[in-house]
């Protein structure tokens, strides 16, 4: 078969002035957006259409023929993705199948914009080639183009509706079959029968009617086009015969399974291994393509974690960081060259260590049998209350209201390192930078860090450090480079006052930690306050009359200790009751109905159950995993999720809301996110009212735009 479809090939090259002369196909590139806002990810389709009796190519034409390819010409700030391909056709004859569209076909590709973006006309193209084909074969291709509005909201164009019916006939993931792949038998010479075997997972115990094979192509082997039902009282079974050309024989099989009951026909993406017999091919659940992230490259999980990193400069959680590192950049931009690539390196030093300490938690955890997500540890009550005395003594540092010098404790040393400038604040600055990001996830980071914590441990720790090197990155880049720093002003007086400033931020991380808090405490964390008053005060005092003072220090120096001893007996043992931190049930009711859940629609607490009792009456899902802790979830997903397009598009179909509460980690929504392939929250599912479709998946950096579009498919 590899012989004649070179031929084929060869042939359709021959034929290459007769495609010059006029083409049988025509090609379009239509937008789902006419305007869009800087960040959205636009959906983009190249579609085909073919004379009747004519047809172009799946990803892998199968025997013969040439999949379509797209290649992209985009203004600086989009990024192309890769293509979404509906389901094919399987052509004829038996002994030359061909995985093919007629007619027409829209191949999709989102388009992400970046954020920096400015509003205007984007022109975007695209060089298409293509294999047509009908008695003969026929190279084909041309540009495209069309033009994408930027602005400060995002309208649907007139192709939307076009786009969204195709998205619908691409494959989905599976949770709803269990699969198992066996070999049927010893291999003859370079042939050998595979067998795929599909049980419902879900309990419905009837047969499918009509089931089938799309293998992804290979170079190694080829499964080829023709099937063999075998008779099978619930689900399916089917085998196909596997031609080796190199290599040993595959011990995984990737492609698409399609199914047809009655007028209905869908496909979903599988990924799984092939025993060597039939008694140990005891089918597993088939993985979902978010869930199958180990099979993804490594270089690409690496990328995706540097990207995220390097995004997470610009989320709120970090934000009191880049004020501390803006603060030394504008010390140190006099120094000497050697001295800032020093600092560069030592805050990059700081970073890496504080990653490399969590992975080995991680592997640690683990090892113990431990569920461990991302932000775990804002699921310590006495970290949140430690971390947040020290946000509030920076703070008070900051403001000059005291001073402290390194011979003092490790917390006080904590709080001078932070505010100082030289290797030792650098340092710190990297340590304080990672525990406060680890709140917030950003584009591309949950998908890495999901992969990194279902992998062994010497990835686990590559892939944090790469998420680690993003992180402090752009620092490292202006420590290297001073010209670009030439931006700052000079040293002076106003830097006090500048540094008194960033005190702010570090003030608006203590109430986002107290907030945080009241999932463990209730009512009760009011206390948290009180007892952060008496700190201050006990800071003022110290700063005033011990350092400051000349007299009466003795005096002031038991203040300090009777205001941190009663604030601590009155605050945190008598109201507090710190050791006493409510139950995950107890908590549960007060969480959901606090901040975490939009303000707008009916929102109802997340179970599986839930799930699947609103699909079984028709009605569309959206499911919103967040928590307390995620600044990502309630700054940006929350906002999109209360937006009037979203919520009146809700209304408009009848569709039920939930939200699950992943602030405490509960192991049911930990094994949710695993399947999803996600080590954290925010996750966003859309289910079409369909109960046997999967959920589609909706990226980190969300849009209403993006929410409608997934709706619009789940209503179908």
């Amino acid at each position: 078969m590899r012989i004649l479809r070179i031929l084929l090939i060869a042939l359709c090259a021959g034929l290459a002035t007769t495609a010059a002369r006029g083409a049988h196909t025509q090609a379009e590139l239509v937008l789902a957006d006419d305007l869009a806002k800087p960040g959205d990810t636009v959906l983009a389709g190249v579609h085909l259409k073919m004379e009747a009796g004519w047809h172009t190519y799946w990803k892998n034409p199968g025997s013969a023929g040439m999949a379509t390819k797209i290649e992209w010409t985009l203004p600086a700030g989009v990024t192309a993705g890769e293509i979404e391909w509906p389901l094919p056709e399987k052509m004829p004859p038996d002994e030359v199948i061909t995985y093919a569209y007629e007619n027409e076909v829209v191949l999709l590709v989102p388009l992400k914009l970046a954020a920096d973006l400015k509003p205007g006309p984007l022109e975007l193209k695209a060089q298409v080639s293509w294999l047509e084909c009908k008695e003969q074969c026929i190279p084909a291709g041309g540009a495209v183009q069309t033009t994408l509005n930027v602005g400060t909201e995002t309208k649907l164009s007139v192709n939307a509706a076009l786009l969204n019916t195709w998205q619908s006939k691409t494959p989905g993931d599976a949770s709803s079959f269990a699969i198992g792949a066996h070999w049927e038998k010893t291999a003859d010479n370079d042939m050998r029968t595979l067998v795929l075997q599909g049980t419902p997972s879900g309990g419905d115990s009837s047969p499918v009617a009509k089931a089938d094979f799309f293998p992804e192509a290979s170079d190694d082997f080829e499964v080829q086009g023709a099937t063999t039902r075998i008779p099978s009282k619930n689900g399916f079974a089917l085998s196909k015969a596997v031609k080796k050309f190199s290599g040993d024989w595959p011990a995984k099989i990737s492609g698409v399974v399609v199914i047809e009951n009655g007028n209905e026909r869908k496909g979903f993406e599988i990924y799984v291994p092939v025993t060597a017999s039939a008694i140990a091919a005891a089918p597993t659940p088939v993985p979902t393509k978010a869930a199958s992230q180990p099979a993804q490259p490594l270089w690409r999980m690496l990328l995706y974690a540097f990207i995220g990193g390097l995004i997470l400069n610009v989320m709120p959680c970090v934000l009191p960081v880049i004020a501390l590192k803006i603060l030394g950049f504008v010390r140190e931009a006099a120094n000497d060259r050697r001295q800032l690539r020093k600092l560069g390196l030592v805050y990059l030093a700081g970073v890496l260590a504080s990653f490399l300490i969590l992975a080995i938690l991680v592997i640690g955890l683990k090892a113990a049998g431990g569920r461990v997500g991302w932000g775990f540890q804002f699921n310590n009550p006495y970290f949140l209350l430690a971390i947040t005395t020290l946000v509030v003594l920076i703070a008070l540092n900051l403001f000059g209201v005291f001073e402290i010098t390194l011979g003092g404790g490790a917390l006080n040393a904590a709080v001078n390192l932070s505010s100082r400038h030289g290797a030792a604040g650098a340092f710190f600055n990297g340590l304080l930078a990672t525990v406060l990001a680890t709140s917030c996830t950003a584009p591309y980071l949950g998908s890495a860090v999901g992969f990194a914590f279902t992998a062994p441990p010497a990835i686990i720790v590559l892939v944090m450090l790469t998420v680690g090197l993003g992180l402090a990155f752009p620092y490292v880049v202006l420590s290297w480079e001073p010209a670009w720093l030439k931006f700052l002003p000079k040293p002076g007086a106003w830097m006090e006052k500048f540094k008194i400033a960033m005190g702010f931020p570090m003030l608006a991380a203590a109430v986002w930690l107290c907030s945080i808090l009241s999932t463990f405490y209730g009512e009760r964390t009011w206390a948290v306050p009180i007892f952060l008053v008496f700190v201050a005060l006990a800071a003022w005092v110290y700063g005033q009359f011990v350092q400051r003072g000349i007299r009466h220090r003795g005096w002031a120096g038991a203040t300090v200790l009777l205001l941190l001893v009663g604030g601590y007996s009155y605050g945190l043992e008598r109201q507090l009751r710190w050791r006493e931190p409510i139950t995950e049930t107890e908590a549960s009711g007060a969480s959901t109905a606090s901040t975490i859940v939009p303000s707008v629609g009916n929102w109802q607490s997340w179970s599986a159950d839930a799930v699947a009792k609103a699909r079984s009456e028709g009605r569309p899902v959206l499911v919103d995993f967040t928590a307390k802790w995620c600044l990502t979830c309630q700054k940006d997903v929350k906002p999109v999720l209360e937006s009037q397009a979203v919520e009146g598009k809700l209304k408009e179909m009848n569709a039920v809301t939930l939200v699950g509460d992943y602030t405490r980690f509960p192991s049911d929504i930990f094994d949710e996110l695993a399947r999803h392939g996600r080590a954290g929250v925010p996750l966003v599912l859309v289910y079409s009212k369909n109960g046997a479709d999967d959920p589609i998946v909706l990226p980190e950096a969300l849009t209403p735009g993006i929410v409608l579009s997934a709706l619009d498919r789940a209503a179908k």
